[in-house]
């Protein structure tokens, strides 16, 4: 088990949910950390909570949509600490509807922080962590990332992209002999803002969104999902102990791998698809 005592931390959607659980996480541990988000308000006070506290931290209001702005928040972490030593890809939103009637800004906009998001952090940070000499990245999936049920697509092709990337990342990482280690965390249902995430979204974006009866069924139904599911502080030690022990799987609900293991012998039986 790695010691991560003085290590140095960057959070992407930190000032909420899983986020702020991982940066709550990290600071107990002894680590340094710079939170990232996009809502000012929730970041300054998750900033705020944690430096009251006596941890060294430094917020950095970040669109990980953009990469200079991905760049900035790299840039950023360098001139407080000195150095990089996790990365957590962790911001992401969410919109529902079926695939046929998803507009194409909501692809572009659902791809570009789910997706490409994870993709610039790896690109920018990955060498600030190995010049750091060692380190870990941990993008944030979600079950959906293993199993893409209906209503979702858009999510479910991001989070099926964010898994492979990281086991890419893993296996290529191990390859070169990398003192950075890399997981995944795929989590099932977590009380957090996903399901208001269109808050942040630009108005000429939102406005191209297209409403359906389907995905408004779906959003409703995931909204009372969410609110009785597992509170986002229980995440952060789950994924400092990917950190420390180099686990790629983080799985917040594993009983749920039944549905992943059936779809899979369906494969072998039948061919069939699961439709739930």
């Amino acid at each position: 088990m790695r010691d991560v005592t003085g290590w140095v931390a960057v959070v992407t959607g930190a000032a909420s949910g899983i986020g702020r659980g991982m940066a709550r996480s990290f600071t107990g541990a002894g680590m340094k950390v710079v939170l990232a988000d996009i809502e000012q308000a929730p970041l300054d006070a998750t900033t705020a909570e944690l430096a009251d506290a006596g941890h060294e931290v430094l917020s950095v209001p970040t669109d990980v949509s953009s990469l200079e702005a991905v760049e900035a928040l790299a840039a950023s972490a360098v001139e407080r600490f000195g150095k990089v030593n996790v990365l957590c890809n962790n911001a992401g939103v969410g919109t529902a509807g079926p695939v046929q009637q998803t507009s194409l800004e909501d692809w572009r906009w659902t791809l570009a922080i789910d997706l490409w998001g994870p993709i610039y952090g790896c690109k920018v940070f990955l060498p600030l962590i190995e010049e750091a000499g060692e380190g870990h990245v941990n993008s944030t999936a979600s079950m959906a990332g293993l199993l893409a049920g209906g209503s979702l697509g858009a999510y479910n092709v991001a989070k099926h992209g964010v898994v492979a990337l990281m086991a890419s990342l893993a296996r290529d990482l191990r390859i070169a002999k990398s003192p950075v280690t890399a997981s995944v965390l795929c989590p099932g249902p977590i009380n957090t803002n996903i399901v208001r995430s269109e808050r942040n979204r630009p108005a000429e974006s939102l406005a191209e969104h297209v409403d359906t009866p389907q995905g408004e069924r779906f959003w409703q139904m995931l909204t009372d999902s969410l609110s009785h599911g597992m509170n986002p502080d229980e995440v952060g030690p789950m994924v400092l102990d990917a950190v420390r022990t180099d686990k790629f799987w983080v799985l917040t609900h594993p009983d749920m791998l039944s549905i992943v293991v059936d779809q899979v012998e369906r494969i072998g039986r039948d061919q069939s698809l699961r439709v739930f």
